[in-house]
């Protein structure tokens, strides 16, 4: 069953769009990627969605906003899936049907709601095919955390009998799967631990007064610095020190708190390198605390990474350092392309969805039992 996912995390940097070829019954292997791209978002459509979810705009102006990028995502996602097909020679009636996460500008589990644009229905109507989207919605209804659900495909296709494992993908936030040896999906653990790139991404732009995306390799952030002051103030979060499950996004670490963060580094006179290397010890040390968490006192492992932080050499560096006897690499090296993986997650998942099949792992969201997770649009396209 032939499933184009398409995502765009909470960096809101471009859309990921990767087809994959699933068995046509709930076991996920073996599995086919047939092709995969990336669309960046042009600066000011990603400047735009960072202000309204910093909610960066006259109160009267908000709604209009949201569904001004809500039908702008959506024209954008049916692009960015039909480029794929043309560039990959593949033909847009082979697809049996799209999985869209959309773009997430507010994520609240405390108050049991999440809120992703980029209109589905547009979507199913420009490309004639079904689209799952939705897919998070249900699981805040039922108690659940909403996030992470990308663990699900982790498990599927990550999991090894005999040796434990992580998956960490470091977009804007960083999420952590654990993978414990021959564990089932009831033994997985998986949760937002914290920052990521949302917090150094939004300093750099902010520096270069948005010359600068980001910081390239961590080249500036391995020039500087920590600050151990302001290191042990991000490690007393009380969000890192929160049991799972749980979530968190933009509105805890995005562009809010980087802007806060710049400013006091103004104030204070400290450079930009050391702001970002400092920024960077913030994201690894949760990471490497909460892997130990998980593996006790036990050695070894393999911790796969993904996301844009698989490419920052310096963020791969220290999370080598800080965790010795872990093997710490891309999940290239498995067979799914870092870059890749997200999208490829929601393939699976609305690959379920179409057969009617559970695709979440309860114990990670934190809801009683599996259920079917998404909404189709464009149901007359069904096969």
């Amino acid at each position: 069953m032939r499933v184009l996912g398409l995502m765009s995390g909470t960096s809101a940097d471009g859309i990921d769009a990767a087809l994959v070829d699933w068995p046509g019954e709930a076991r996920a292997l073996p599995f086919e990627l047939l092709a995969y791209r990336e669309t960046p978002h042009p600066a000011a459509l990603q400047q735009a969605i960072h202000r309204l979810a910093a909610l960066e705009l006259p109160a009267e102006e908000v709604l209009a906003e949201q569904i001004r990028l809500d039908a702008v995502l959506g024209e954008a996602f049916a692009v960015a899936a039909r480029e794929l097909l043309e560039e990959a020679g593949i033909s847009l009636e082979s697809v049996d049907a799209i999985a869209s996460h959309g773009q997430t500008i507010a994520h609240h589990p405390e108050h049991g709601g999440t809120l992703q644009i980029g209109c589905p229905a547009r979507i199913a109507d420009r490309l004639e095919r079904p689209v799952v989207a939705d897919f998070r919605r249900r699981d805040l209804a039922n108690g659940g955390e909403g996030a992470p659900l990308a663990p699900f495909f982790h498990h599927a296709v990550f999991a090894d009998p005999s040796e434990p494992r992580g998956v960490l993908n470091l977009g804007g936030i960083a999420n952590l799967t654990w993978l414990p040896p021959g564990g089932g999906p009831d033994d997985v653990i998986a949760f937002d631990v914290g920052p990521a790139n949302s917090l150094i991404d939004g300093v750099v732009s902010l520096a270069t007064e948005g010359a600068a995306r980001f910081d390239e390799d961590g080249a500036q952030a391995a020039a500087g610095g920590v600050r151990r002051d302001w290191l042990e103030e991000m490690l007393a979060d009380p969000y890192l020190h929160r049991s799972p499950p749980k979530s968190t996004g933009r509105e805890r670490y995005g562009a809010a708190e980087a802007a806060a963060w710049w400013a006091r580094a103004e104030r204070e006179g400290v450079p930009l390198e050391d702001v970002l290397a400092t920024l960077v010890a913030g994201s690894v040390e949760p990471i490497a605390h909460a892997w130990r968490e998980r593996s006790g006192e036990a050695e070894g492992g393999r911790l796969l990474v993904g996301g844009g932080g698989a490419r920052n050499a310096f963020v791969m560096a220290e999370l080598a350092r800080l965790l010795p006897t872990v093997v710490v690499e891309p999940m290239d090296a498995l067979g799914v392309p870092s870059d890749a993986a997200e999208a490829m997650a929601f393939s699976l998942m609305g690959r379920n969805a179409l057969l009617g099949i559970p695709n979440q792992l309860p114990r990670v969201t934190g809801v009683d039992r599996a259920r079917v997770l998404g909404v189709i649009h464009g149901r007359e396209w069904l096969r």
